[in-house]
């Protein structure tokens, strides 16, 4: 039986594609949490020869990483072409000639086409999100980091567009926001798939609009489509946008209608003898809800 809220990956990339460009405008909490990830650093004792930045976007984690880590390579990933040609376009043109050239993949956070333990450390920004396996995401970085690798991400939790979610269950046939995973089953999958000392911690933001409109702007922009599998096709009537607008009024608050995002940070280290023999893999075998 398929999964109502399994992401549309070609539909995912297309989005991403098509907002490369709008992007670094809307994106003002992304940019907000990449520099509250840069801050954990601080206190974090590693010296990376080979970065990952997997999520990479436009490319501003790539060059902060880079920048602090100037012995380091980096190494963008993202899923979306469009993302990566426009962080090679965004670079000022002087810095290509200081820094080392980054190197870039266009791939799948859940099927990263690396060597195994290639890697000395992670960074993944809001973008494990987009996964419908979380176990392959970790898995898949745990085979490419080092033992004692460093992995750091941020993801969306529960919480996220919770108003929208209330709003669009107006029509309850079909999926309008996407599943996000809890704190807790994120530090359990960690543990599962090879990670030691997982940290993780959460922090909750509300970004104010005048009206529905402009929440849907707002993702659209960054391009946070509705890519689940449940998701209603074709164009939504007016009828439905207004019982969205109707519903969501509820949440008005000193004349500001509020949307709500989850933050959930970790960082976790690849545990010693965590590598499983060339050809051997583990089986996992999930509870089914």
């Amino acid at each position: 039986m398929q999964d109502s809220y399994a992401l549309d990956k070609a539909r995912v990339r297309a989005s991403f594609d098509r907002a490369a460009r709008s992007y670094d405008a809307a994106a003002i909490l992304q940019a907000e949490v990449r520099a509250r990830m840069q801050s954990r650093l601080d206190i974090i004792k590693v010296t990376p020869g080979t970065i990952l930045d997997a999520g990479a976007g436009t490319g501003h984690a790539a060059r902060d990483l880079a920048k602090r880590y100037a012995s380091s390579q980096v190494v963008k990933l993202d899923l979306a072409l469009g993302m990566l040609k426009q962080s090679a376009m965004t670079m000022p043109w002087w810095r290509r000639f200081i820094h080392q050239p980054q190197n870039a993949v266009c791939a799948d956070i859940e099927q990263l086409p690396l060597a195994s333990s290639s890697i000395d450390m992670i960074w993944s920004s809001l973008a494990i999100q987009w996964c419908n396996d979380l176990d392959a995401a970790f898995s898949g970085m745990s085979r490419v980091l080092r033992p004692e690798g460093l992995l750091m991400f941020s993801t969306f939790g529960p919480d996220t567009l919770k108003e929208l979610r209330a709003a669009t269950a107006a029509d309850p046939d079909h999926v309008h926001v996407s599943r996000f995973i809890d704190m807790h089953d994120i530090g359990d999958a960690l543990v599962r798939n090879g990670f030691t000392a997982p940290v993780l911690d959460v922090e909750h933001f509300v970004l104010t609009y005048d009206d529905v409109l402009g929440v849907m702007r707002d993702l659209k922009a960054i391009g946070a489509h509705n890519a689940a599998q449940g998701r209603r096709r074709g164009l939504e009537g007016k009828g439905f946008l207004r019982q969205i607008t109707e519903r969501y009024e509820q949440f008005r608050d000193n004349g500001k209608l509020p949307a709500t995002f989850e933050v959930i940070y970790g960082h976790a280290w690849k545990a010693q003898g965590a590598d499983w023999p060339d050809g051997v893999s583990p089986i996992r075998i999930h509870r089914r809800s």
